[in-house]
């Protein structure tokens, strides 16, 4: 019965915050699509040449580029230092996410590898208990739930500042290197930076909420597993 409670619960925060966030998936893909800051943007450098830009700008030219057009994923990986440049279907918003990513790769190298060694410990944790739990092997279900809230909070803590940290700064790296490029006027920056603000607004609450999300969504699935056996 405790844990029907506790789920009762867990769901009406879930609900709650994205509520209070005011989650909107389709909104976000709305304001990734500009035609008119598309065409501006068209006349900056291939993503990789901006990317290796950006990389020299912050002094930082030992990390590896891969452009991967069949992929919708651009990321930076500390285990391989290399960034991934997916398909970004020449968007304006490519200038600030390859920013983005070129940001976390001159972040603290002990808080990355951190990040990237405690999240799979995090994972495993959870996978493991998952298991245990379906075979009635967990005596004290209460204090694994507490654990893996608690794993699933240092992860937030963690993650959250890496991500808020280079979301804050790509745009100011962004319009700068607009700037310095000069291939557009200050009309046609400022409107592209003025996007990005309004994305910005939308895409660091959706972050924060898809991260704290991810404690939620576990602990959900646990607590249907004690429920269920």
């Amino acid at each position: 019965m405790e844990f029907i409670v506790l789920l009762i619960i867990v769901v009406i925060i879930y609900f709650t915050l994205r509520f209070i966030f005011d989650i909107n998936v389709k909104r976000i893909k709305e304001f990734a699509e500009n035609k008119e800051l598309d065409e501006i943007t068209k006349k900056y450098p291939s993503n990789i040449e901006i990317c290796e830009e950006y990389l020299k700008k912050l002094n930082n030219k030992n990390v590896k580029i891969e452009e991967d057009l069949k992929s919708n994923s651009t990321l930076y990986l500390i285990i391989s230092n290399k960034i991934f440049i997916g398909n970004l279907k020449n968007s304006y918003t490519r200038i600030q996410t390859i920013a983005h990513e070129c940001l976390h790769s001159i972040q603290n190298k002990k808080l990355l590898w951190f990040n990237f060694i405690f999240s799979n410990i995090y994972l495993l944790y959870f996978l493991i208990i998952c298991i245990l739990a379906i075979f009635k092997l967990l005596k004290y279900k209460l204090l694994y739930l507490l654990i893996l809230v608690f794993l699933g909070l240092i992860f937030y803590v963690v993650r959250s500042y890496l991500e808020n940290d280079a979301m804050i700064k790509a745009r100011f790296l962004a319009k700068e290197y607009m700037q310095e490029k000069n291939n557009s006027n200050k009309d046609e920056i400022e409107k592209v930076v003025n996007e990005y603000d309004k994305l910005n607004d939308i895409g660091i609450k959706y972050t924060n909420f898809q991260l704290f999300s991810n404690i939620i969504l576990k602990s959900i699935v646990l607590l249907t597993i004690y429920i269920i056996r």
